[in-house]
């Protein structure tokens, strides 16, 4: 089997009623969702529960997994009789998750291995699933302060350990949202905090990892948010797998974001034959030095266009390569060449390996035919790619690329790309891609 559940839950302490005395029913809403998403998770009947917590034993240069036989947690400290609770821990798929970690160069350290109790961003989540979680293994991680990337690749990681293990595994991303929303929230008031808990419930609700994955850092740190890793975490998890997501709930009264949601999973998920085509080429190149012929086409494939096969290893490209006219009867044989291409011989990178190939991603740009450009007015470096020519030497570039947001920006980098001076004049063409994630 592997991931057959995944959710984003908050863990204020006051949501128990013995913590909060009353204050609870501010956050009814909060309540309510944590119960339903209770019941959907059993009816997922997962054998191992995997949570991941901001408030655990934290290595700020490595990610963190508990090794003991297992755990106990409760919540005297804040004043509950909640009893104490003792979790077995599933051994199986920490020694299968930290094998898939070392393939991917991803630093995972344990966070214990014996006597580990429980902190309240596992506890409370673990309070409301109840009986629903008795007898049930759960494996407790935290995160570190690498970069979002090495978070969602750890993400993947989890997948493939799940699937190795063979076992039904839910996935319990612990975090609260910014604790900047009002003039007394606990970290004070920011007005980029509801901005960013906008942007992260729209994530989820989209499953929308990039949209994390370029989180503008200044927002994020404006925020105070304590979850946004535990989410990348889940959302890499979940990447390959389609999923119906629903955000139950969200509010903040206290200052402090809450989100529920829930993201069940249907199965794998099914790239688009033209993004599966370049996956496929790639993997049979790399494992076996054979080139993909391609099968039956798709209405697409048949098309004669200029194609470009992008491919991302950690939210970060990993190889780039195309063609500026059609160099092949089909779009299929032209993905199939810049595929291999792009794995193998973009000379800004070192060729695709075995390991990496469980962690790529690909898009595949078709191009419509280029079009003279004879004013920048009409230019829109989020709708149009251009090409940019000067004395024979030409540069191109295609739309909607992160950190590219005006036409100067865009021709600027195009000319560089093509050896060409600022100084010097250029002819432009424009063009719109289909492009296939």
């Amino acid at each position: 089997m592997g991931i057959v559940f995944g959710c984003v839950v908050p863990h204020p302490p006051l949501l128990i009623p013995d913590v909060g005395h009353g204050q609870e029913k501010a956050i009814q809403a909060t309540t309510d969702a944590m119960v339903r998403l209770a019941d959907e998770m059993a009816e997922a009947s997962p054998q191992t529960l995997v949570i991941i917590s901001p408030h655990g034993r934290v290595h700020g240069d490595a990610m963190g997994i508990l090794t003991a036989a297992g755990c106990t947690g409760d919540m005297r400290q804040w004043g509950s009789a909640f009893p104490q609770t003792a979790y077995s821990n599933d051994l199986e798929l920490v020694s299968a998750l930290q094998q898939e970690a070392a393939k991917a160069h991803i630093p995972i350290e344990s966070i214990g291995d014996e006597d580990y109790q429980l902190d309240h961003g596992a506890t409370v989540p673990l309070y409301f699933l109840g009986e629903k979680a008795r007898g049930i293994p759960v494996v407790p991680m935290t995160f570190s302060y690498l970069p979002l990337p090495y978070h969602f690749a750890l993400g993947q990681a989890l997948r493939l350990a799940a699937e190795r293990t063979d076992k039904r595994v839910a996935v319990i991303a612990s975090g609260d949202l910014s604790h900047r929303l009002t003039q007394s929230a606990p970290a004070g008031y920011d007005p980029e905090g509801q901005s960013f808990d906008q942007h992260v419930v729209r994530a989820v609700r989209e499953v929308d990892h990039d949209a994390l994955l370029n989180l503008n850092p200044v927002l994020v740190e404006r925020a105070g948010e304590c979850g946004l890793r535990s989410i990348v975490i889940l959302l890499g998890a979940l990447e390959a797998l389609e999923v119906n997501p629903q955000v139950h709930s969200y509010e903040g009264p206290f200052g402090v974001g809450y989100m529920v949601a829930s993201l069940p999973v249907k199965g794998p998920r099914q790239p688009h034959p033209i993004v599966g085509l370049a996956k496929e080429t790639v993997e049979r190149y790399v494992r076996e030095g054979k080139t993909l012929k391609p099968g039956e086409l798709t209405p697409e494939m048949k098309e004669r266009a200029a194609v470009f096969v992008s491919i991302k290893k950690f939210g970060e490209l990993r190889g780039c390569i195309g063609t500026y006219d059609p160099a092949r009867d089909n779009v299929a044989l032209e993905t199939v060449t810049n595929a291999v291409s792009a794995a193998t011989q973009d000379p800004r990178f070192h060729p695709v390996s075995a390991e990496e190939l469980p962690y790529l991603r690909y898009s595949v740009d078709v191009l419509a035919r280029p079009q003279k450009v004879t004013d920048r007015g009409m230019l829109d470096p989020k709708l149009y790619g251009i090409i940019v020519e000067h004395k024979g030497k030409r540069g191109l570039l295609l739309p909607d690329l992160e950190g590219v947001d005006t036409v100067e920006e865009q021709i600027l980098i195009c000319s560089h790309k093509a050896g060409i001076s600022p100084q010097e004049p250029v002819d432009i063409y424009c063009f719109e891609v289909q492009r296939y994630r």
